[in-house]
């Protein structure tokens, strides 16, 4: 348990994403370490919309947002479609409760309205930068009368709503930081509403924290900046504090980058279209920056959510290593019935047309005996097409480095006529009776039984390496391999 104090308040946790885009892989992985700790606690898992910003957000990323936690197996307490005491869960629904907020901050003389231009606010900044120290705001507009804001109104000009930022140090306990604090005059007052209204993320986020009560807010170290400033939004309103963690950064591969779309798949779905199992992805997500011990890898959902501390989080950022993802999830690939296996393949095949949308007995044979003959070479669903492709269609090239390597060597033709002989009249066409038949042409030939193996693979498939080359004829039966044999033969001919 990371929060050892006895609470008596139930854990309440909470994931907000922007709906600007995809679920990000290094949000999802937030997320989760949210949902590991509300599950571990006994208590609730809050799913909400931060959608203040409306030109950014879109129904279509909304949409794909609950798509990425339905398909990774994240439910939510509370949230859109399940609803909640403190609905809405969009925040661009949630106007009025911000309004009535802002009226409680009035009444405390916790804000003031500011009548600074973009030019004004441009200057102090220019400021700064000539006497090369951080930019905080004057507050030139603290203590304006009346009679001066409304000469200001009178011009024309819109006030936008700053938070008076009370003196001295704010202090907090990160569960993953330690401690951490701030000086207030370091950040300055603070803009909560925009001149139109607008309530500002720092502002929307802390009022709904409050309002549903939020015990634990545990997001990505970038954020650890806002959180001085939502300390003191917390205190104006008089809401009790959450207690924060800050996880590390999801770093790019060989990089101290923050993991972006430039360095490859990075959102939830790209990985589900990929073929990786959902499982797979949360136990990766899980380890990364995270750990039970120096050696575990492979948990369960049950394990994860018994052994999860957010204290043993690494504050450091966790590098993506696509090796170790793709290991994790041929591990869990391995471990499922051949019979889901063939189901899980078989949208891959249909995709790349390989295999009909309404597939006969013949061809979900032919796909259940595909994907058993790959084994441990399939380390995702949708690398069947590219390990597999040659089963269902003779349309293929030819690797040229095999081609090289395999097929320009002398006696190649007659040796692949020698081997169509043997397959038109072997009896019985099994996986054990051909390998018995092929080694034993082999060592009549006085050739070890590479040298016989692996241009017949060359020919049969055009690739270099794949599933066991008698699994290969098998699978592909007597005509087909024939008929490629045939078609090699035609292609050395006519390459030479």
């Amino acid at each position: 348990m990371s929060d050892s104090t006895p609470n008596p308040t139930p854990v309440r946790t909470r994931f907000a994403p922007s709906p600007s885009g995809t679920l990000h892989i290094g949000g999802a992985r937030t997320a989760l370490f949210n949902w590991l700790f509300a599950r571990q606690q006994g208590g609730q898992f809050i799913l909400r919309i931060d959608d203040t910003d409306a030109a950014r957000s879109s129904e279509e990323s909304i949409r794909g947002i609950l798509e990425a936690f339905d398909w990774l197996d994240l439910d939510w307490d509370e949230g859109p479609r399940v609803s909640g005491p403190h609905a809405p869960y969009f925040q661009s629904e949630r106007r009025t409760v911000y309004e009535e907020a802002l009226e409680r901050l009035r009444d405390r003389g916790a804000v003031y309205e500011c009548f600074c231009t973009p030019d004004d606010l441009e200057a102090m900044r220019e400021r700064a930068r000539r006497e090369k120290r951080e930019q905080v705001y004057d507050g030139r507009c603290r203590d304006l009368t009346d009679e001066q804001r409304e000469r200001l109104r009178a011009e024309g000009r819109q006030p936008a709503i700053r938070l008076r930022m009370a003196p001295g140090t704010i202090r907090f306990d990160d569960l993953i930081r330690g401690s951490v604090s701030v000086e207030a005059d370091t950040i300055g007052d603070i803009i909560i509403v925009r001149p139109n209204g607008a309530p500002i993320y720092q502002f929307a986020s802390v009022v709904d924290d409050a309002v549903m009560g939020i015990t634990h807010i545990i997001r990505a170290a970038e954020h650890l900046s806002n959180t001085p400033k939502q300390i003191r939004l917390f205190e104006a309103l008089g809401a009790p504090l959450p207690v924060f963690a800050h996880v590390g950064l999801v770093l790019a591969e060989g990089s101290r980058e923050k993991l972006s779309k430039r360095h490859g798949a990075v959102g939830v779905q790209e990985f589900r279209d990929q073929g990786y199992l959902p499982a797979a992805l949360v136990n990766y997500l899980a380890r990364l920056g995270w750990g039970m011990d120096d050696k575990s890898e492979i948990f369960s959902r049950d394990d994860l959510i018994a052994h999860f501390d957010v204290a043993r989080v690494n504050p450091s950022g966790a590098a993506w290593d696509s090796k170790k993802l793709l290991w994790v999830n041929g591990e869990y690939l391995r471990a499922l019935p051949l019979d889901e296996r063939v189901e899980r393949a078989l949208p891959f095949l249909q995709e790349a047309g390989l295999v009909p949308e309404t597939p006969d007995a013949e061809t979900m044979d032919r796909v259940r005996f595909v994907v058993d003959a790959l084994g441990e070479r399939l380390k995702t669903f949708a690398e069947i097409v590219e390990q597999a492709g040659f089963f269902f269609s003779d349309d293929y090239e030819y690797d040229p480095k095999g081609v090289k390597k395999r097929l320009r060597k002398e006696g190649v033709p007659d040796l692949l006529e020698n081997l169509k002989a043997l397959l038109a009249e072997q009896e019985p066409f099994t996986i054990d009776a051909l390998e018995e038949r092929v080694r034993a042409f082999a060592e009549a030939e006085g050739v070890g039984a590479g040298k016989v193996i692996h241009p017949l693979r060359m020919a049969l498939t055009g690739r270099t390496t794949g599933p066991g080359i008698f699994h290969v004829v098998v699978g592909l039966g007597r005509e087909a391999c024939l008929r490629r044999i045939d078609r090699t033969l035609t292609f050395l001919a006519e390459t030479e």
